[in-house]
This record gives C-alpha cells, structure tokens and sequence, in this order.
C-alpha cells in the first residue's frame, strides 16, 4: 500500500487543510456516531454483568479480556483485509458482525446464560475494529503524507469521541430514563444498536472514494502473503516490533480503567453511577479536543519526542493524578469530585501525545505501509485486551486496584525507553530518498 497523496495536493478546500482529506469527511462522522454505539456500554459493562449473571469481579473480568482478545485479532484482521479487499467491504463486514453479536449477546443476557454471554459477546469484539481501524488505513491512503499526524488525530478525535466520551453520555441519558439499574442499562445498550446502524449508513453512503474497493496490497502478492506481512515485517523490522509495543501500551491503561474505576467512583468513594458516567465523559471530551492538537504539533515539534513526552511521559503522571486524587479527596464531597474530574482530564488530555504513532508505524516500512498499518492497528485493539489482561492478572495475583495502577506506569516506563528508537524523517521526499523510493504518483 502506499500513500497514494502528493505532498501537494491540488484543489484544496478547508478541511484539507485542517488535516481532513475532504472525500472522506462523511466517514469521520460515521466513525464518531457508529463508535458512539460501541462505547455506550464501556463504562457500566462489567457491574452489568455482574449483576445481571450474579457473577464474580475475577470472572467477568476475564469475559471482557476475551472481548478484548477478539477486538486485538480483528484490529489486525482490518489492516490486512483492508490491504486485500480495499476498506469499504472491511467495513462493511465489521459493522455486520457487530451488529448479529449484539443482538445475540443482549439475547444471552436475558436467558442468563454465562457460555453464550462469554462467546457472544467475544465474536462481538471482532465488529468496531474491524470498521474503525479499516477507515483509519483509509486516511492513511489518502493523506497526504506531510499531514499523516494531524489526519490521525483527526480519526482519534472522532474514535475517542465515541468511545467513551459520547456513548457515555448516552448512557448518562439514557439508564435514568428506562429506570435505572439494570433495566436502563440494557435499554442504554439496546438503544446503541440505532447508532451504530446510522453511524455506518453515513460513511457507507457519504464516502465517494476511489480507493473504497480497490485492493491496495501489490497484485503480485498473494492472498496469503498480504494477509501475513504484518507478523513478517515484525519479526524482520525491530523498530516495527518496537513500535507496536509502544502502541500497545499507549491505551491498555484507558481499558484497565473502564474495569476498575466505575466501582471505585461509584461505590467504595460514594460518588454514584452517573458521577463516574459524567467523569468519563469530561476526561475523555478533554482528549478529543487536543487530538488533532496534538498531531499537528507532532507534525511540527517531532513525532517521536511528542510521543515520548507528551503521550509516555505525560500519560504516566496523568494516570497517577487521575488515581490518587480521588482517594486524597472527601470521599463523596462535590468539590473533591470535581478535583477528582480536573486530575482525570490531564490524563485524558496527554493521552493525546501519542496520536503520532499513527504517522511513525507507515514511516517506519515506506515499501510497506499497509503491513506497518496492520501490525498498528492490532496494536490499537490490542490495547483492549493488553488493559483487561493487566487488571485480570493483578488482580488474580491479590495485588489489588493499586499495583494495576503501578503495573500500568511500569509499561508506560518501557515504552519511554522503546520510543528513543523510533526516529524517523518528516519530510516525504527525504523519506522516499531514505527508502530508494520514486516520487510517488497521485492517483
């Protein structure tokens, strides 16, 4: 795959130059409301669960890392098929997914079946990457590449502003409204499967790209070599393996959160459901406003030095703030709430500093830009599972709510150290020059 923009792109309109390629602006939207559907249940999934199947904190925990194991091979899945098949059928085959596996999902919860919860809801996980991360390899081929950093943050600002920012805001609204408990939270859930359904009518219908059904892989690599390159290049790329694992960990701590947090804010500080709801929903609204922010400055300063000190670095402290605070706090007070809010927004903020990952994997493999894409966005999915796994091992080993947390800084630690290697050229004729690359075509 490559990049398939000039530098110079001609006939520019307003979004171009912000960093939106304009034919794709209506699939940034469809992403934002379909991943709003997907994230409605982020925050209140597990304790439903849990109560619904009367089912165990370490149990349940591992329901959801299976989801999260899916959500890792799909993300892979979506880079390479995207490669195989163009991004459109990718799409298309995500969206069909989740939507059969939700319905069976919902419809195992109901029968209070805990086999058919486990395996609905891990089919399920392989639905939004599927979707979401085929259109990110989609802007990648449309971008120019100068632009690369700011166009993924641009998806990110649409990612995370549905997952969890808006779909927590639906569920805010929508579990008050059917009752609470439960019952609201299943009419939230059943409520989510309109948007993901609106939310793929847009970008299916409002994208007019040529790109949309064209294998983008070479034509003289077979099936099998497009689908397996990722692992290749890995294996024969250290600083594709290196970058990977700095993918990895960038939001493995977001997902652990989503299964520690919700009883901690709610229960153990006294603060209530809808207060941990409204917390999510500012932290992770103070991330979609500095994504593409910050993949313009990547664009500008560096991207691996906004990586390594705005998105590591600054990750791990927000993380600790975000965790420290509310227990330093009045548990239960407003204004201890509040603080509690601020300490979580630096973290949802300079979470954002890794946004130009998505412009060093393809600059890392110039002759391979769809395997370096694949091996990212499965490392984007595999940040679910990677999250969900360090909660469930933790936990498993009696270490508690606080060493995840200190588990966590320790891979932010690592990732510090593995970002040094990752220096790569900005400029894309230096690039191509680095890579014996020609001057690539518009086509």
């Amino acid at each position: 795959m490559s990049n398939a923009a000039v530098d110079e792109p001609r006939n520019e309109t307003f979004l171009d130059r912000i960093g939106i390629p304009q034919s794709l602006r209506w699939g940034f939207l469809g992403v934002l409301v379909f991943m709003t559907g997907n994230g409605t249940e982020s925050n209140f999934i597990s304790p439903h669960i849990e109560a619904v199947l009367g089912s165990p904190e370490k149990t349940v925990a591992t329901i959801v890392a299976l989801y999260s194991l899916a959500a890792l091979i799909a993300s892979y899945l979506s880079g390479a098929l995207a490669d195989l098949w163009g991004p459109r059928r990718v799409m298309t085959l995500g969206f069909v997914v989740w939507i059969v596996f939700e319905v069976l999902f919902l419809l195992s919860l109901q029968l209070g079946s805990m086999p058919l919860v486990a395996i609905t809801y891990f089919l399920r996980g392989f639905g939004y990457p599927l979707f979401a991360f085929a259109f990110l390899v989609w802007i990648n081929v449309v971008t120019p590449y100068s632009r690369n950093g700011v166009a993924v943050g641009w998806f990110y600002v649409m990612f995370t502003g549905g997952l969890p920012t808006l779909g927590s805001l639906f569920a805010l609204g929508m579990i008050p409204a059917f009752g609470g408990s439960t019952g609201g939270e299943t009419a939230a859930m059943t409520g989510s499967i309109g948007l993901v359904v609106i939310g793929f009518l847009i970008a299916r219908f409002g994208v007019r790209e040529p790109h949309a059904n064209r294998r983008l892989a070479p034509v003289d690599e077979s099936a099998a070599q497009v689908v397996t390159a990722g692992i290749r290049l890995t294996f024969q790329n250290k600083k594709i393996a290196m970058g990977f694992l700095v993918r990895l960990i960038n939001t493995a701590p977001e997902f652990g959160m989503f299964v520690i947090l919700p009883s901690v804010i709610a229960d153990d500080l006294g603060w209530g459901q809808s207060a941990w709801l409204t917390m999510s929903v500012f932290v992770y609204a103070t991330n979609i406003l500095v994504n593409a922010v910050f993949g313009a400055v990547g664009d500008r300063w560096g991207w691996r030095r906004t990586v390594q000190w705005c998105g590591v670095f600054g990750s791990a402290v927000g993380l600790l703030l975000w965790w420290y605070v509310p227990h330093a706090v009045p548990a239960g007070s407003t204004w201890g709430f509040w603080v509690s809010v601020a300490a979580g927004c630096v973290f949802g903020c300079l979470l954002a500093g890794f946004v130009p990952m998505g412009a060093i994997m393809p600059a890392l493999a110039p002759d391979h830009k769809g395997a370096a894409m694949a091996m990212y966005t499965t490392a984007a999915g595999g940040a679910a599972f990677l999250g969900t796994g360090v909660v469930a091992l933790v936990l498993a080993l009696g270490l508690g709510n606080v060493g995840v947390v200190w588990a966590f800084v320790i891979l932010y630690g690592c990732a510090f150290v593995m970002v040094s290697f990752l220096d790569v050229p900005q400029d894309a004729k230096a690039l191509r020059e680095q890579a014996g690359a020609p001057q690539a075509a518009h086509q």
